[in-house]
Formats: structure tokens, sequence, C-alpha cells
């Protein structure tokens, strides 16, 4: 297939490249100016879009990813697909879908789990919202640039499990580096809390997959000095989309509010910006109870 990737930044990136690998004809653009291996450069998101049989986009936010879709669906042909990765509020993709439909297009709503190393190795998950026929048109790229798809619903599905993954996850982490800190202050040992913690109920993947604690489990980004796998301000800007969907809904989140507001803490008034989100250890271990 021809297709257009529009964002090649950490994720976007790798991601053009494995379907650049796979054998498809991949062009891309990013107003960086960034490349990826395989994939031709095109000058404009327009170009990129332009006889294309599935354009893709993974771009910061709603209003970019509005912008975006204004500028290229006009430039697609009917029947073809339009794909956003990006994570992004539910409003924006259920926006995005009816500009497509309104142009005879398909439209999936997929944002990802499973981070840089993910979207490299072409594990990633997808979270998908759409038509049953936009999800089997966008499926077998799924297949490439990740392990699982998961078709979750209408428009805005996709983006609806997302938030709210994230959400457990953000709050799920800051408990494990709070437990963490207290097992430190308690006199136990980090590797005896871990072999306790991930075989009993507070099994997580925080825990298990993702330890706070440099050289406890398996390799993370502890282990790195928390260079990002997955940056605070990513996991800030995730607790952000989530507080502002319960907002919209009338739903009451107290522990997402206050995960938020610790995020907002860490990155904002902190030296938490350009650390992974598991940063939150080091935060806490050096923290008194007032």
């Amino acid at each position: 297939m021809k297709i257009g990737f529009i964002g090649l930044g950490n994720m976007g990136a790798p991601m053009a490249a494995n379907l650049a690998a796979a054998g498809h004809d991949v062009s891309g653009f990013d107003v960086a100016g960034t490349t990826a291996k395989g994939v031709s450069s095109a000058t404009s998101a327009v170009e990129v879009a332009d006889g294309a049989d599935i354009v893709i986009a993974m771009l910061p936010n709603g209003d970019i990813l509005r912008a975006v879709a204004a500028e290229v669906i006009p430039t697609m042909r009917a029947g073809t697909t339009f794909i956003d990765c990006s994570t992004v509020d539910v409003d924006s993709a259920r926006a995005v879908a009816d500009m497509a439909e309104a142009a005879g297009i398909l439209c999936v709503d997929a944002p990802v789990s499973g981070g840089i190393g993910g979207a490299a190795g072409g594990t990633l998950t997808f979270m998908a919202g759409g038509s049953e026929a936009a999800f089997a048109s966008a499926a077998p790229l799924f297949d490439i640039m990740g392990q699982k798809a998961v078709h979750c619903g209408d428009a805005g599905a996709g983006q609806a499990a997302k938030i709210c993954n994230n959400m457990i996850l953000g709050a799920t982490m800051i408990a494990t580096c709070e437990a963490f800190a207290l097992a430190d202050k308690l006199g136990l040992e980090r590797q005896k809390m871990f072999d306790v913690v991930s075989t009993s109920s507070g099994f997580s993947w925080s825990m298990n997959t993702y330890c706070p604690a440099p050289g406890v489990g398996p390799t993370s980004p502890a282990d790195n000095g928390y260079t990002p796998g997955f940056a605070a301000e990513l996991m800030l800007k995730d607790l952000g989309l989530s507080q502002q969907a319960a907002a919209a809904v009338d739903a009451d989140t107290p522990m997402g509010q206050r995960a938020l507001e610790l995020y907002r803490q860490f990155v904002e008034d902190e030296d938490g910006k350009g650390k992974d989100f598991s940063a939150m250890l080091p935060r806490f271990e050096t923290r008194g109870r007032s």
C-alpha cells in the first residue's frame, strides 16, 4: 500500500520505519524535519496524503490533529483511510471522524500503549475507535506496528480506552513509588519488597514490568537514570485528558485528579520534566510527611 505518515517523532518515526520495512511505500512529513529509515520525505502534510491509500497521524494534541485533518482529508480519495494514533481528547477524535465521514473517508482513532520501545520493536497495543469497516482496513497495519489491536467501539472509543488506561497507570505508579519509599524508611530491602508484592495482591504492571526501583525486577528506565521510556510530561498530558473527560461527563475520579496534581507539581515545579514518569520514586525518597 501507499502510506502517508504525518508526525515522525520518537513514536512516529519507528512506526513508519516498521511499515516501510514490511514492504509498504511510505512517505513521511514532520514539521521539525525529522525522518525515518526507509521512509521518503515529503515537504508537507498535503503531499504525504496525496494519492495515499492510508494516512497515519501521530501528533502532539487535539488542536494540531484537527488542523492537520482539515488540511489533508480534502485531498484524500473517497474510500481511503485516515488513522490517528495520537493521544488526544475524545471530542477532537470525534470531530475528525465527522470530517472524514463527510468526505467519504474511513477513520480510526487508535492511540497506542507500549512507549518508544514498543514503537521500535513493533509491539504496541492499539486501542481503536471507528466503524467495523474502518478497523478492518487498518488492522493489517496494526499487525505490523504492534502485537495487539482492540476495536473498542465507535469514533472516540479508542481515546476513551487510552485515557482510562493511563489514569490507572498514573495512579498505580504513584502508589508503587510511595510504597518503595515507605519500605526504605521501614528498613525493608527493595528486592524483598519486590519479591513479595510482585507475587501477591500488590501485583501491577508498574511493579512487575516497569519497576521504578533501579536494579529490581526487569530492566526499566530506572536502570538508565530514568531516561524516559514514557516521559513524566506525557503522563501529565494524559492525566489532564482524563480529568477533562471526567468533567465533561460528570464522573467522580478523585484518584485520577490527585495523580494529575502530583504529576503537575513534579513536572512544572520540581525536576520531573524530561524524566521518566517512574522518577516519582526518587522524588518520594527525599520527602517527609509534612
